[in-house]
């Protein structure tokens, strides 16, 4: 991989669509803001929990902002995004009372209990430790930071606010399995787990088909440091995954290629790509156990995403449409595993936020802690590629 470039050509209309906010707006963050002050209302279990928005990009609208609404404890009063207008033309659709012309305004806003942060990573630790002092809760889109430094003092300023909500938005790519892979692990039905073989390969392309290399495709905001740090295609998320069926790692070492090296940036020019569009990586859990992760956006007609886990007693098979299949040592092969839908894990992110808020639950998912344990594993891979040698993760 090479060093993280300096420059920031991103396609325009994906930056407007996503709703990111401008770094140059930290600067203008109000005076009231860089003293820490105590939440001004806090909700009981009977009042309304009232929510601002920061970046309303397709994600917010199309999940977070539906999700609030199904929540009668839960109100949107507010947002701000790139601008007054872009601001409001989100409060226009979504009957939202309050558009600002920036997020230090919102902040600023004493009727805002919570926010959602919706930006690129660039801004989320600006943001969060904004958010906190200003005396609001916190619900951070996933890519917890572009850095593990970043993710780290994002944790330490949720843990001077003890009484205010910090989460982050959990990786909803697995809720299919989580449950059932954590009862077959947890159950012993593999025995020690001894080793993993997990691939993650994008099989569409958003200008080409089958998975093959995007030759002189756009440049997005997920191809540049500036805006998505160390995060390459899904390696947090998956290993967000993990963690849930096995418990967090401990050495990496990861190799990475750019096949793709320049894309369409502003105005047609084409320019360099730094993030890696396929990733090997082999780290090991805490009882030894090798795991091997592969991950692309160039294998094309390939069969996506699949999962072994191997054991001293047993194997477990994820195949690509996420149907489960086990055997144990005597089996002739792997049998179905059923997985009904009653028993299956869900997205309900903004619930859960709200309840938490509201004293009714604790957030399980996503919490910061495991968010610094996703990114020191992203910055790890980084380093090793980088290094050629094994990076340990923190304990």
């Amino acid at each position: 991989m090479a060093d993280e470039p300096k420059t920031s050509g991103v396609n325009r209309r994906e930056f407007l669509a996503a709703g990111a906010i401008p770094l140059a707006a930290a600067a203008l963050t109000p005076a009231k803001m860089s003293a820490p002050r105590t939440l001004g209302r806090s909700p009981s279990r009977q009042e309304v929990v009232r929510v601002g928005l920061i970046g309303a990009g397709a994600n917010v609208q199309n999940v977070q902002i539906p999700g609030f609404r199904r929540i009668p404890e839960c109100e949107i009063i507010a947002v701000a995004n790139r601008s007054l207008e872009s601001s409001q033309r989100v409060a226009d659709q979504f009957d939202i009372p309050r558009a600002y012309a920036h997020w230090g305004e919102l902040l600023a806003d004493d009727d805002v209990d919570a926010v959602l942060i919706g930006t690129w990573p660039y801004m989320h630790r600006t943001l969060t430790l904004a958010t906190l002092e200003s005396g609001k809760h916190v619900l951070c889109q996933g890519r917890m930071a572009n850095t593990a430094a970043e993710a780290r003092e994002m944790l330490d300023a949720s843990l001077r606010y003890p009484h205010l909500v910090s989460q982050l938005v959990p990786t909803s790519t697995s809720y299919q399995l989580d449950n059932v892979l954590k009862r077959l692990i947890g159950e012993g039905h593999v025995g020690e787990v001894i080793s993993v073989e997990l691939q993650r390969l994008q099989t569409t392309s958003r200008t080409g088909e089958g998975g093959f290399p995007d030759i002189g495709g756009e440049l997005s905001w997920r191809h540049s440091f500036e805006f998505s740090g160390y995060n390459a295609l899904n390696i947090g998320s998956t290993y967000e995954s993990m963690m849930r069926w096995m418990g967090p790692g401990d050495r990496v070492m990861a190799m990475t290629k750019i096949h793709v090296p320049y894309r369409r940036g502003p105005d047609d020019q084409m320019t360099s790509v730094a993030i890696p569009d396929h990733i090997d990586v082999m780290y090991e859990l805490a009882n030894g156990a090798q795991v091997h992760m592969r991950f692309s956006a160039t294998t094309g007609l390939s069969n996506g995403n699949q999962t072994w886990i191997f054991g001293t007693d047993g194997t477990i098979h994820v195949d690509e449409r996420q149907n489960i299949s086990a055997g144990r040592r005597g089996d002739s092969g792997l049998t179905q595993v059923p997985n009904p839908q009653e028993e299956q894990a869900y997205y309900r992110v903004e619930e859960e936020f709200i309840n938490a808020i509201r004293g009714i639950e604790e957030v399980t998912m996503t919490t910061f802690a495991t968010g610094v344990r996703y990114m020191d594993f992203v910055e790890a891979v980084y380093r090793s590629a980088q290094s050629g040698e094994a990076v340990y993760l923190p304990t």
